[in-house]
Formats: structure tokens, C-alpha cells, sequence
């Protein structure tokens, strides 16, 4: 059963546990989707992973924010990462997974499912539009799942695959041309 703790102080009586069913369809998670960049460089064969500060609270995060309207959630996720570190680099267009996390509102939580991209760096930009708002570093991937808060984002942090952004190793032939010599017998 899938439980989602009310923090709403209108909400009737103390704050209490709903199932899926009773939660509004605005606040449901499903219809409270952010997508987030999670930037990957390799330093001596191992990844490292990027993380910024919060606004307001200045825990650890990946970049991210709500999707935008006429973009694939891929791309907004590189436009959040890009603004928020000012980090540039190629984005995989499909998530390596998503977790959920309380977003903090003025008077209420809100619980939103967060897609996550990976994002393979290229290059930090001198100024970006967050710059001097977050504190933006590089983290090993044990270090990044020991800052960060939101329990979800540490289970993707320690699943993570990094295959996909490493480049692959090309198999060099013993003819040009890639054609193998045979030895006759």
C-alpha cells in the first residue's frame, strides 16, 4: 500500500496517513513530476558526480525543476543542470531512474516524483544564472550518497550504471582495413 504522510496544517485534525485514493489529484505524486540532471565526470577511471546546494535549506542536491513546456524532460534537465552549476555536457534522452523527495511549499509538502538524467561533462561555464545561489562540487559516488538527504536519490546514487556515458574501447585489427590475417598451416 502506497501512504503518503499529510503535512497541510488546514488539513482536518493532526497530520495523518492517507492511501493513494484520498490524496487530491493535484498533490498526487504521479502529477508532481520534476526531472533533474545528475552531471558524471570520471577522474582516474572513477565517476564522480556533481551536486549544488538548495536555495533555502543548502542540503546537497542534483540540479532540477519542473519540466518545461515545448522541451523533452531530457533537455530541460541539461537547461536545469546548465543553470544551476553551469554545467554543460550530453545528456542521455532516457532516465536512469527517478526517486521521490517532499518539496517544501510555504505553508505545506508536496511529495513529487523526480526523473533522473544523467548528464556526461563536457565543460563548466564562468557564469551561469545560479552562480553565487548554490554551492556546486564534485562528490564520489560514496561521498555524493552520504551529503544527500532524500533517501530515493541515495538508492539511485549506489544503483547507478555508468556504461552508457563512458566511451567504448575500439579493437584494433591486425590489417588496415579490419580484416584479420590468417596463418596458413
Amino acid at each position: 500500500m502506497f501512504l503518503i504522510f499529510n503535512l497541510h496544517p488546514d488539513a482536518p485534525g493532526p497530520a495523518e496517513l492517507k492511501t493513494r485514493s484520498e490524496v487530491s489529484p493535484l498533490s498526487h505524486p504521479a502529477n508532481l513530476l520534476q526531472i533533474a540532471a545528475l552531471p558524471v565526470r570520471f577522474e582516474d577511471g572513477k565517476p564522480e558526480v556533481m551536486l549544488v546546494t538548495s536555495r533555502e535549506t543548502k542540503r546537497w542536491v542534483i540540479p532540477k525543476g519542473w519540466p518545461m513546456k515545448g522541451k523533452k524532460n531530457w533537455a530541460a534537465a541539461a537547461q536545469e543542470a546548465r543553470e544551476e552549476a553551469g554545467v554543460i555536457g550530453k545528456t542521455l534522452k532516457r532516465p536512469v531512474g527517478e526517486f521521490y523527495y517532499f518539496k517544501r511549499r510555504a505553508a505545506h509538502f508536496d511529495l513529487c516524483r523526480v526523473e533522473v538524467y544523467l548528464l556526461g561533462f563536457e565543460k563548466r561555464l564562468e557564469v551561469y544564472r545560479e552562480k553565487g545561489q548554490r554551492e556546486a562540487r564534485w562528490f564520489s559516488l560514496e561521498e555524493a550518497a552520504e551529503a544527500v538527504e532524500e533517501p530515493g536519490l541515495t538508492a539511485l546514487l549506489h544503483d547507478l550504471d555508468f556504461n552508457p556515458l563512458q566511451k567504448p574501447t575500439k579493437k584494433k585489427s591486425a590489417k588496415p582495413g579490419g580484416k584479420k590475417i590468417r596463418k596458413k598451416p
